[in-house]
């Protein structure tokens, strides 16, 4: 059996690298990393599928807010491909966006109007980068879309993650264990020996927290959440995240029994 072509789209730094990484890991799969259009359409399969994370902008074809192309196009480049969807808690995701957003809104898709917020709090563009793709972008999406992963459960269990997603897309975990378990074991809330970060993470990253779930009670203050909320808070909701429900619910790990 050929496994399913795989399209993994959401946030950056939601995970979207580390779980596509584990196409790499899964036989009978070609991964790609924010190919171009032009390049997704000329891959070679190989007699296999192909897995395809968050392709890059094209100015050529206008995409709907939050999404880098339009889905129709990303879904005609591969082959009846399955649709995944990666969403992390977006006080996590703000924590972890602000280098990239920093440098020159360097994540993709930038929200149409992100000219318009340079001016602004840089939490505050964070959120909105975060809520256009996990709002307007997942709106235009949502019906094609053939599992949500959370970023939390990868990380909680992400064997399980793994073992659920090749049952998704017709791959065998098994097939190569060595290969499969040295994925899952390189995924940690907390930095350690086996842990090994997403080869397009890496420059993104900055050593400020200890966990990943939950990093923001170390990189945010309340006035930081209090900023984040609003903007965020429709998306959260739609995804089962809770936001603070007043400032002062703010909470640094340090000062925690």
């Amino acid at each position: 059996m050929t496994p399913r072509d795989v399209l993994v789209l959401g946030c950056g730094r939601s995970g979207t690298s580390i779980f596509g990484e584990l196409f790499e890991a899964l036989p009978g799969y070609r991964y790609l990393s924010e190919p171009s259009l032009d390049d997704l359409r000329c891959t070679e399969r190989g007699g296999g599928a192909i897995a395809v994370k968050v392709p890059r902008v094209d100015p050529r074809l206008p995409a709907p807010p939050g999404l880098p192309l339009p889905l129709d196009a990303m879904v005609e480049a591969l082959h009846e491909p399955l649709v995944v969807w990666i969403v992390r808690h977006p006080l996590d995701a703000v924590a972890s966006l602000r280098v990239g957003i920093d440098d020159g809104w360097g994540h993709h898709p930038r929200p149409p109007d992100w000219e318009r917020w340079l001016d602004r709090p840089l939490v505050e563009r964070c959120a909105h980068h975060w809520a256009t793709i996990n709002g307007a972008g997942w709106g235009a999406v949502a019906s094609q879309v053939a599992a949500t992963v959370r970023f939390e459960d990868l990380i909680a269990d992400p064997e399980a993650t793994a073992r659920a997603t090749a049952r998704l897309v017709g791959a065998d975990a098994d097939a190569d264990a060595a290969t499969a378990a040295a994925w899952w074991s390189r995924v940690r809330d907390r930095d350690d020996d086996q842990f090994v970060e997403a080869q397009t993470s890496r420059r993104r990253s900055r050593a400020d927290h200890t966990v990943r779930v939950g990093r923001w009670r170390e990189n945010l203050e309340p006035t930081d959440v209090a900023r984040i909320a609003p903007i965020v808070a429709d998306a959260a909701a739609t995804f089962g995240y809770e936001l603070p429900s007043r400032p002062g619910d703010h909470e640094h790990r340090e000062d925690r029994p």
